[in-house]
């Protein structure tokens, strides 16, 4: 019997492809998407040091009671990271979508971290 592939395991050999290509520097660190059923998360690292200089969930005090598996909390989500970038004095980023496709709630954060004031 053949065994069905694990989506999970599928979406992080995707994120190791990707990867390889793009990286984060501390001109233009990188905008890293998580997400889960019930929340989404976003990061923005600068690799060459390996930390984190953003971050922003549904699970922060701002969207706390916020479902964090929809679309409105995506968004909410961009523009708070947007935010907290912008009053840091970071403006360009480079896009990681962590192996999903750019659809849906995905989509939606980028959207809304774009208009928002980050460049990508």
């Amino acid at each position: 019997m053949i065994k069905k592939p694990d989506k999970n395991e599928e979406r992080k050999r995707r994120h190791e492809r990707i990867r390889k290509k793009i990286s984060g520097t501390p001109e233009r660190p990188r905008l890293c998407v998580y997400r889960s059923l019930k929340h989404i998360y976003v990061q923005i690292i600068d690799d060459s040091t390996g930390h984190t200089l953003v971050a922003a969930s549904t699970l922060d005090k701002e969207l706390k009671g916020m479902y964090g598996g929809n679309i409105e909390a995506a968004i909410a989500v961009g523009k708070l990271a947007a935010q907290r970038a912008l009053e840091k004095g970071i403006t360009d980023v480079v896009f990681d979508r962590g192996g999903y496709l750019y659809h849906g709630r995905v989509k939606a954060l980028a959207d809304a971290a774009r208009s928002a004031g980050l460049n990508f």
